[in-house]
């Protein structure tokens, strides 16, 4: 979950800060799973403006079809991590996507690209995630 700045600085057009949460869990036998640890990261985003491919839709109706590029940097910490990374650990990650929707409505994207996760370990793996934008109330009635 985060928070999405508009900006116009080269080709940056939004910033992101968010935070994630998670839990480590495994199965501990015919009772249930069982809870092992959890996981909490920091996230900050970046983002290019959408490059247009296509307009598909009517006049009442529109949507645009788009490429981007995503670059995005997360802090994380862990209690009893299973993971080789230990705790803390960083990511960074180069997310290319494709997205679709309406600049003034809801935005739905698929990202993909490498992610470098380092620690005391160190790896790289593919990440592929599902990103939906939905635009926040201003609280001020429209015309």
């Amino acid at each position: 979950m985060g928070y999405t700045i508009g900006m116009h600085a080269a080709l940056l057009r939004s910033v992101t800060i968010g935070t994630r949460l998670g839990v480590f869990s495994e199965h501990s036998g015919p009772g249930g799973p069982g809870s092992r640890g959890f996981v909490g990261a920091a996230v900050l985003q970046g983002r290019t403006g959408r490059m247009r491919l296509a307009d598909v839709g009517s006049e009442t109706n529109p949507g645009i079809i788009g490429l981007d590029m995503t670059v995005e940097a997360v802090a994380y910490g862990s209690a009893n991590s299973p993971l080789p990374v230990g705790s803390p650990w960083g990511a960074l990650s180069f997310l290319p996507g494709i997205r679709f929707g309406t600049d003034a409505g809801a935005r739905y994207g698929v990202v993909a690209g490498p992610t470098w996760y380092f620690g005391d370990a160190s790896s790289v793996h593919a990440f592929v995630g599902l990103r939906i934008d939905l635009p926040v109330s201003s609280g001020r009635p429209s015309h």
